[in-house]
């Protein structure tokens, strides 16, 4: 266990970078989506990015440290009508890893962000491009994962809004800063049960992991049917 004066590290160098990676890729998807067809190679390889970055963070819930386990988090009803019941106090509330509400927030973003970039890969714009497993389906599929595409985004941005808002609504109302821990990876010892702390990140596996996602997305794409768009 890695302990540095008053705080603990629990969040892993890995899970962080996700994080990170996860909001630029994000952000950057979205840009060149507004930008026009002429971004759309960038959006692609925002897209590529993204779902490498979700393989990682699934198979990482299973086999990555503890507080990155979803085995560590993730809590029936019960916990997290409880953790609820004390949010409407201003008394701070500090859990080693993830929240019973946290656990959620996580695991809807990940199905979205999964939904986002799988269909993506099969989408078209209407004009004269198209993902890159487009020759898989027919135009009259591709459209309907096109539609997709777009509501599901509008759903993931709401998402990622309501996690801001309760970002400054933990910041505000408990006094507790939950964007540093993901920056630094540690926090404060004061409310954490005793001895709790990661003694490994296990950075080799990571990257393992990473190459693997991405070693397969890329055979996947390399061995797909060629089909471009036609409207005749």
């Amino acid at each position: 266990m890695t302990v540095r004066g008053e705080s603990r590290l629990v969040w892993d160098l890995p899970l962080r970078l996700f994080h990170w990676a996860l909001v630029i890729c994000v952000a950057g998807a979205w840009i060149t989506s507004e930008l026009g067809v002429e971004w759309f190679g960038w959006h692609k390889r925002f897209g590529y990015a993204l779902i490498v970055l979700v393989a990682f963070r699934v198979a990482w819930g299973f086999v990555g440290p503890e507080h990155a386990r979803f085995g560590s988090f993730v809590r029936g009803p019960r916990a997290l009508l409880g953790y609820l019941r004390g949010l409407g106090s201003r008394e701070p509330v500090q859990t080693t890893g993830h929240s019973p509400l946290g656990a959620l927030a996580v695991l809807a973003m990940l199905l979205l962000l999964a939904v986002q970039g799988l269909t993506g890969l099969f989408a078209n714009d209407a004009i004269f491009n198209n993902g890159p497993l487009y020759g898989y389906v027919t135009g009259a599929m591709s459209d309907q994962l096109t539609m997709l595409h777009k509501a599901n985004f509008e759903w993931l941005l709401a998402l990622i809004g309501l996690h801001i808002a309760v970002i400054a609504l933990y910041a505000v109302w408990k006094r507790v800063d939950l964007v540093r821990p993901m920056i630094t990876g540690r926090k404060r010892s004061a409310g954490l049960p005793p001895g709790e702390g990661l003694a490994s990140q296990r950075l080799w596996l990571a990257a393992v992991l990473v190459a693997l996602a991405a070693g397969v997305l890329w055979r996947v794409i390399e061995t797909a049917p060629r089909a471009s768009m036609s409207f005749f």
